[in-house]
């Protein structure tokens, strides 16, 4: 005959049938207590753990370890596979892992010399464009003086 055992949730020992106390908070959670010192310990807040008589101890200071001579096995990291990306072949790929800093570098100035003439370029354009039309009047010419804004008479 098989007896359906459940465990105390403080501190882990089984409880049988017809034993064991049921408390249930207010938010509708059951706690099952294997005897009142359990219920008793819990109601006072101690931790499980700190108890060298519950499974939470035992468990928290490594005792009844049986499988320590079994060891974990180690996953060799696989080498990354080398393959063509978004439309660049495989030979570009190995050909920019091979080539040496100095090209590097060289094409990174390369490519920033054209970014920063193409922009003198919009500019010079923009200057002339502003250039050629109206010549505006002065601002100060346009604006007139504080005292005769507000009436003053200059005395």
């Amino acid at each position: 005959m098989v007896l359906k055992t459940t465990l105390c949730r403080f501190s882990g020992l089984r409880i049988y049938p017809g034993k064991g106390i049921v408390f249930v908070r207010t938010d509708c959670t059951t706690w099952l207590f294997l005897n009142k010192k359990a219920k008793c310990m819990f109601n006072n807040k101690m931790r499980a753990p700190k108890l060298a008589w519950t499974f939470a101890y035992r468990k928290a200071h490594k005792k009844d370890q049986v499988n320590e001579a079994a060891r974990k096995k180690r996953r060799g990291s696989g080498k990354a596979a080398v393959r063509s990306i978004a439309g660049v072949s495989i030979d570009v790929l190995n050909k920019k892992r091979t080539e040496k800093p100095e090209v590097r570098q060289a094409g990174r100035e390369a490519a920033l010399r054209e970014v920063k003439d193409r922009a003198k370029k919009i500019k010079a354009e923009r200057a002339a464009k502003a250039g050629g039309g109206k010549a505006k009047a002065p601002v100060a010419a346009n604006v007139k003086s504080k005292g005769a804004a507000r009436g003053s008479t200059g005395r």
